[in-house]
């Protein structure tokens, strides 16, 4: 996914009302997983390059709708899951996506 389509979620999510939501990531290139971080104005900003997927936890119902709309809105891959929502950074060529 490209630079834009991240910088568009993280704008969407700065701009939610109430507290933000979580974020993890994992590396594509080592296989490590983040820790949970809910600052996205400076801490998402820039360096997705070698992420696999982001996950975003999602607290309440309204939070979980509010998000999806922020998501639905850039058009990104990726998977709606009990916890919230996984974003594709990267997947292998061929692999099919559903998109948000």
């Amino acid at each position: 996914m490209n630079n834009t389509k991240w910088n568009e979620i993280r704008l969407g999510v700065c701009a939610l009302k109430g507290p933000h939501p979580r974020y993890r990531a994992r590396s594509i290139k080592s296989g490590l997983i983040g820790a949970w971080d809910g600052e996205w104005f400076h801490h998402f900003y820039g360096r997705h390059e070698e992420d696999e997927w982001v996950e975003i936890a999602v607290v309440s119902p309204a939070q979980r709708a509010a998000v999806l709309a922020v998501l639905r809105r850039v058009h990104v891959p990726g998977v709606a899951t009990d916890s919230g929502f996984k974003i594709f950074g990267y997947v292998e060529p061929g692999t099919p996506v559903d998109y948000l």
